[in-house]
């Protein structure tokens, strides 16, 4: 017999709210969105910086969700606790104190959502796992994604995001992880910090939630590895695992080869090697699945086991998914990269591009504004010139004001067109395109490039 995830009594004391409900009533999904719920939903009204889910309490309810967990109103079905968003984090909280689990928490400037999925990958492999969705690392992403956690999971994979200081550190203490994953520190939320030093220690809050005994999960190959070693010292951890191509790295990458779809490299570890095939190029995929090679061995998932999965590994939306549109003759190939943008990342993506033939075409870009980059941002801009140049691409798009830094050091002639906004860069693009070319497309989500991927996609899928 199939357990619910939760009675409106488990619910109750999680959280201390009052509910006319039958204690008995099965809970068997959990959402914050009144459109997307599930089956025997439990819709919670959280109050965000646009919308009040209390306004859609009730459009909730009629769509089907059995209750709603409110801080405010009133009528039937309803749960009424101080703060909803508060509650949420108590139901989290319930969630992972009944949890058995081994429990991974991942972050990182770049890669952290493709490094979790390729652990959720191998973890599906080897027992039933639950793992963050999309990317809901933050506040109430975090907490939702917990409070989804099943209790006979036997795999927790949790992704933690952050955009200043102090936010990783709550997230980490209520996820409370076997193994906290870093993948990598790269100028992601500048702004914020004002150094790599001090996005590093930002980062390595996740230790302060990290279980006892648990272990650290570190990327090697970025000049902060000293930084988060210091931090993990001062926080208590004493094991720690190190993967990367850097010399002496415990899971060490050697012999990347990377083709137009591949990827392939020799793992070394413990005196052994590990032959690893991806379907996804690029060395920085490669070390994502490293990570996941380190994590599965944590937690006694058998290397074939891992490596089997991870054969099948490929990019997310929006994180270098690939796409042949129109006729398999003469394909427009598109490589989405709009989801985000930072130094590290645009290198990673402009190297792999580097090494892409167009089907029977051009090499074309469009890169948009990299957010959040504070007073070195010119400079960070500017400094992508010599591989937008080494990437072959005949016709570059830039999009955002700060392109501007990297319009004047390509210089008059090498950029097709250089606008403020993705909705202006649409039109453009879309006259210029043609079957056989191959396009790339990459910039800060906030920037709005998915926009254009998705009329690129329209447009070149239907005819």
């Amino acid at each position: 017999m199939t357990h619910p995830l939760y009675t409106i009594a488990d619910i109750l004391a999680a959280t201390g709210g009052s509910t006319t409900l039958d204690p008995s009533t099965s809970i068997n999904s959990i959402s914050i969105d009144s459109r997307e719920l599930g089956p025997d939903a439990l819709f919670v009204a959280i109050k965000g910086d646009r919308f009040d889910g209390h306004d859609f309490v009730d459009k909730a309810l009629e769509n089907g969700a059995v209750a709603a967990l409110v801080s405010r109103g009133e009528g039937e079905a309803r749960i009424v606790v101080p703060d909803a968003l508060a509650g949420l984090s108590d139901l989290a909280r319930a969630a992972r104190a009944r949890s058995r689990a081994i429990v991974v928490g991942v972050t990182g400037s770049v890669g952290k959502t493709t490094t979790k999925e390729a652990i959720r990958m191998v973890f599906e492999a080897a027992g039933a796992t639950h793992a963050s969705i999309k990317s809901f690392n933050n506040h109430w992403g975090v907490p939702l994604m917990l409070a989804r956690f099943p209790e006979d999971a036997q795999f927790g994979v949790f992704e933690m995001g952050m955009s200043g200081p102090d936010e990783i550190r709550p997230l980490a203490q209520l996820v409370r992880p076997h193994v906290a994953v870093i993948t990598t520190i790269a100028p992601a939320h500048l702004e914020a910090f004002g150094s790599l030093d001090g996005i590093a220690r930002a980062k390595a809050e996740i230790f302060a939630g990290l279980e006892p005994d648990g272990t650290a999960v570190l990327n090697a190959d970025h000049a902060q590895l000293a930084v988060l070693l210091d931090e993990a010292n001062a926080a208590g951890v004493t094991n720690i695992v190190t993967y990367g191509e850097a010399r002496g790295a415990d899971w060490r990458i050697i012999e990347v080869e990377t083709a137009a779809d591949r990827s392939f490299a020799t793992i070394e570890h413990a005196g052994e090697r590990h032959a690893l095939v991806l379907s996804v190029p690029g060395r920085h995929m490669v070390a994502n699945a490293t990570a996941a090679l380190a994590v599965a061995h944590l937690a006694g998932v058998e290397p074939a086991v891992a490596l089997r999965a991870l054969a099948g590994f490929g990019a997310q939306p929006g994180r270098g998914e690939r796409r042949l549109l129109g006729p398999s003759e003469r394909p427009l190939l598109l490589i989405d990269e709009s989801y985000n943008a930072n130094t590290a990342s645009m290198m990673a993506a402009l190297d792999v591009f580097a090494a892409q033939a167009a089907p029977d075409g051009r090499k074309i870009l469009i890169l948009g504004d990299m957010l959040e980059l504070g007073p070195q941002s010119a400079s960070l801009h500017a400094s992508l010139m010599p591989a937008v140049t080494a990437s072959g691409a005949e016709r570059v798009y830039l999009v955002g004001p700060a392109m501007a830094a990297l319009a004047g050091a390509l210089g008059p002639g090498r950029v097709a067109a250089h606008t403020q906004t993705a909705a202006e860069m649409g039109d453009i693009v879309l006259n210029d395109l043609a079957y056989g070319d191959a396009l790339m497309v990459k910039g800060s989500n906030g920037v709005g490039l998915a926009e254009i991927v998705d009329r690129i996609r329209k447009q070149f899928e239907d005819n």
